[in-house]
C-alpha cells in the first residue's frame, strides 16, 4: 500500500521503488512513530475528531504491533516505502477502517520530523551517560595517580611537571562540556512538530499542546513550516558530536604515544589491544587508532548534514530523508566508540616509574629554577636567561638540574644556596602548584571529586 495512491496512473518502477525506500533506515524508530501515533490519536479522540471506539481500537492494534515487533515476532514488510507505511498498513490491517482514520489531521511530514526528534532524544541521553561513565573512569583513575609525577608537554617537547592524575582529568572536563552541549542541543530540540501536518497546519480542531505535552515535549513548534521543513537540529547534535569526537581522537593519540615503547607510561590490557600477522612482539593499540579514525567519519556525517540543507527553498523536500542515515551513524559511531574507551581506560596500568623517569630528563623544573632565583630578588627575564645557560651546560654534560653541584651553581650566582635542591624536586615542584586548576595532588583531588560528583558515580566498574 502507498499511503499517496490515488493520483498515480501507473505503478512504480520497481528500481525507482527501491531507491524511493527509506525503511531499511528508518525502522529504527518504530517505537518513536507508535508512540507519537498513540499520542495523536487519544489527542483526536479528546478533541471529538475521533471516535472512542476507532481510538479503542488503534490504541489496541498499535500496542500488540510494537509488542510483536519487541518480541520478534513480527517482521517489517520490506516492501514499505517507510515505517510509517509499513505501521499504518499494519494496524489497518488488523482494525480495518479505524486504522485508516489515524491519520487524520497529520502528515508524514510533522510525523517523521516528531519521530527523529523522539529518537534523537534518546540518543543524545544514552550518549550524554556514556560520556559521564567515562569522566568518572578518568576521575577515579586520576585520584589513583594525583601524585604520580610526569612531564607536561607542549609543541610534544617536555615542559614542566604535571601530576599524571592532572593530565587525564583534562578530557574529564571536556567530556563533561560535550555533556552540555549535547544536552543544551536536546533542550533546543525538544519541541513538537505534530499538528503542523504538511506544512500549513490543518482545518481540524487539534490540540497540539496536548500531544507535546504526552510525548514530553516542552511545547509544540510554533511555526508549522519551520516545525517540518528544518534539520538544524540533526546538524547542532552531529556537530556537538564533531567536537566529541576530536576529543576522544586526542585522548586515544595520546594513548597510543603513552603506550609505545619510546614512552611507556601507560600499559593496555591485551582485551583491548591486537598483535601482528608477521612480527610476534607487537602489541598494537587497534582501537585507539580506530577512534582516531573514526573522527573523520563523524566529520563527514556533520558534512552530509550541512550540505543536504543549504539550498533546500522551504518547506519539505525528499532530500531530507536522508538525514537520518547521516545523523543515526554518527551516534552509532560515538556509542561504539565510548563503549569501548571506558573498559580500555578502566583496565590500563599506570607505569608510574616511566613516568617520573621521562620527568627526571628533560629539565621539566628549569621554570622552578628561575622562580627560585626570582624569590631571592633576581629579575625574571635575568633569572630566564642565567636558567638557560645552566640548561645548556648539564645538556653538554650530562648533568640533570637535580644534579648539578652546588660549586657550578654558584660560579652563575651567588643566589643559589642549599634549599635550592629541595626546591627544585620534581614532586615539589608539582606540589606547589596550588592554584586554582593547578597540578598540585590537592588541587587533583578536588577535580576528581567534583567530576564524580557531577557524573553521579564512584568510577569504579559494576
Amino acid at each position: 500500500m502507498k499511503l499517496w495512491e490515488g493520483r498515480a496512473s501507473a505503478a512504480l518502477d520497481p528500481a525507482a521503488e527501491d531507491f524511493n525506500s527509506s525503511l531499511r533506515v528508518d525502522v529504527r524508530m518504530v517505537r518513536q512513530d507508535i508512540t507519537g501515533s498513540l499520542a495523536h490519536a487519544a489527542m483526536l479522540r479528546k478533541t471529538g475528531i475521533l471516535s472512542g471506539e476507532d481510538e479503542d481500537a488503534i490504541r489496541k492494534g498499535l500496542t500488540e504491533i510494537l509488542g510483536e515487533l519487541e518480541r520478534g515476532t513480527l517482521v517489517p514488510d520490506p516492501g514499505a516505502e517507510d515505517v510509517h507505511t509499513f505501521v499504518e498498513a499494519e494496524l489497518t490491517r488488523r482494525v480495518g477502517d479505524a486504522g485508516r482514520r489515524l491519520h487524520t489531521a497529520r502528515s508524514r511530514n510533522d510525523q517523521v520530523a516528531t519521530d527523529v526528534r523522539l529518537y534523537l532524544r534518546g540518543e543524545a541521553a544514552e550518549t550524554c551517560a556514556a560520556l559521564r561513565r567515562c569522566a568518572a573512569v578518568i576521575a577515579r583513575i586520576a585520584k589513583e595517580n594525583a601524585d604520580a609525577v610526569m612531564p607536561g608537554y607542549t609543541h610534544l617537547q617536555r615542559a614542566q611537571p604535571v601530576s599524571f592524575g592532572h593530565q587525564l582529568l583534562a578530557y574529564a572536563w571536556m567530556f563533561l562540556r560535550d555533556v552540555s552541549r549535547l544536552e543544551d542541543a536536546s533542550a533546543r530540540m525538544n519541541e513538537c512538530p505534530l499538528g503542523a501536518c504538511a506544512l500549513a497546519g490543518t482545518t481540524y480542531p487539534v490540540d497540539r499542546e496536548m500531544t507535546a505535552a504526552a510525548l514530553g515535549f516542552r511545547g509544540p513548534v510554533q511555526n508549522s513550516i519551520d516545525a517540518v521543513s528544518d534539520r538544524d537540529f540533526a546538524i547542532e547534535l552531529a556537530s556537538d558530536l564533531s567536537i566529541l569526537m576530536m576529543h576522544l581522537s586526542r585522548l586515544s593519540e595520546e594513548m597510543i604515544l603513552w603506550s609505545s615503547w619510546e614512552f611507556r607510561f601507560i600499559s593496555l590490557d591485551d582485551r583491548y589491544t591486537t598483535g601482528s600477522s608477521i612480527m610476534p612482539q607487537k602489541k598494537n593499540p587497534d582501537l585507539c587508532e580506530l577512534i582516531r579514525g573514526k573522527t573523520g567519519r563523524i566529520y563527514g556525517d556533520l558534512m552530509t548534514l550541512l550540505t543536504l540543507m543549504k539550498g533546500l527553498p522551504l518547506a519539505y523536500n525528499k532530500d531530507m530523508q536522508e538525514d537520518k542515515e547521516a545523523v543515526f551513524d554518527a551516534f552509532d559511531t560515538v556509542k561504539a566508540c565510548l563503549g569501548v574507551l571506558e573498559p580500555m581506560l578502566d583496565t590500563m596500568t599506570v607505569r608510574r616509574e616511566e613516568l617520573r623517569r621521562a620527568g627526571a630528563e628533560g629539565f621539566i623544573n628549569a621554570t622552578d629554577l628561575a622562580d627560585y632565583l626570582t624569590a631571592k630578588g633576581m629579575p625574571f627575564r635575568t633569572a630566564y636567561r642565567l636558567v638557560g645557560q645552566i640548561v645548556a651546560e648539564c645538556a653538554a654534560s650530562g648533568e640533570v638540574l637535580e644534579t648539578l653541584p652546588m660549586d657550578r651553581y654558584r660560579s652563575y650566582s651567588d643566589l643559589f644556596g642549599e634549599d635550592l635542591y629541595g626546591c627544585i624536586a620534581l614532586e615539589t615542584c608539582m606540589e606547589r602548584r596550588t592554584s586554582l586548576g593547578g597540578t598540585a595532588p590537592e588541587s587533583v583531588l578536588r577535580q576528581a571529586e567534583e567530576i564524580l560528583c557531577r557524573c553521579g558515580g564512584t568510577g569504579e566498574r559494576d
